[in-house]
């Protein structure tokens, strides 16, 4: 089973979740308290972690924080309905994926079955004779046996979404790859009018590879189209 940690302050909301995940497949511990929901993110005993927002004492983002300063387990964010700020800031500090409040439970299994689909790709999708092991593109190589980064020698730590938006950029480098194509593939979801993770998670890649190479943008925007990797690719 695939052990899942809710941090919500919420009791009646855990107890629902827990009702509806176990039956899913997935084995729930709830903590409604920040400090203790912290130190059993950093057990290394949970596939994921569902955070809110609103906590007492200390605000959800705060707790993102210090999980991402010792952790990348993929997180997913639970926010405010409407609120754009909340989900900007916690897909910009290294959540996965966010949910507004209040949220259809088949919604949140279907975005933690796609997360954990991006963090631990099937076996036999690494042993593909046509998948290249390694995309080196301008300073940056990516390896995905390891699923290591390295810019110019030196290790860039990327969440798992960011990781799969670098390769699938990669993989097309010197192309235009559609938002619409890069949801599915990355996000696991259809592209939706209002829904901008994506365009963070690429300004997130732009603030930790650098936003050029050579005196080049490195991601391009192509306006109402989508994003170019504008290195030249090889590959290894």
């Amino acid at each position: 089973m695939h052990r899942i940690l809710v941090i919500d302050d919420d009791r009646e909301l855990c107890e629902l979740l827990s009702d509806y995940l176990k039956p899913e497949g997935f084995d729930v511990e709830t903590v409604f308290d920040a400090v203790e929901g912290i130190e059993r993110a950093l057990s290394g005993e949970h596939a994921l972690v569902v955070l809110d927002v609103m906590l007492p004492g200390m605000s959800g983002f705060e707790v993102l924080r210090r999980i991402r300063d010792r952790s990348r387990i993929p997180v997913l964010m639970l926010t405010a309905r409407g609120d754009d700020v909340d989900r900007i800031v916690g897909l910009e500090m290294g959540a996965d994926d966010y949910l507004p409040k209040p949220f259809n439970p088949r919604e949140l299994v279907a975005r933690i079955r796609a997360i954990q689909r991006r963090a631990e790709p099937e076996a036999g999708e690494q042993t593909k004779l046509e998948a290249p092991s390694r995309l080196v593109a301008g300073d940056v190589a990516l390896d995905t046996t390891t699923r290591t980064i390295k810019r110019s020698g030196e290790i860039i730590e990327l969440t798992a979404i960011e990781f799969n938006l670098l390769e699938e950029l990669l993989k097309m480098a010197g192309q235009v790859v559609t938002r619409g194509d890069l949801s599915k593939k990355v996000l696991g979801r259809p592209l939706s009018p209002y829904d901008r993770s994506l365009d963070v998670h690429v300004s997130s890649l732009r603030r930790k590879l650098g936003h050029e190479v050579d005196g080049v943008e490195r991601i391009k925007t192509v306006r109402s189209v989508g994003y170019l990797y504008a290195c030249s690719p090889e590959t290894g």
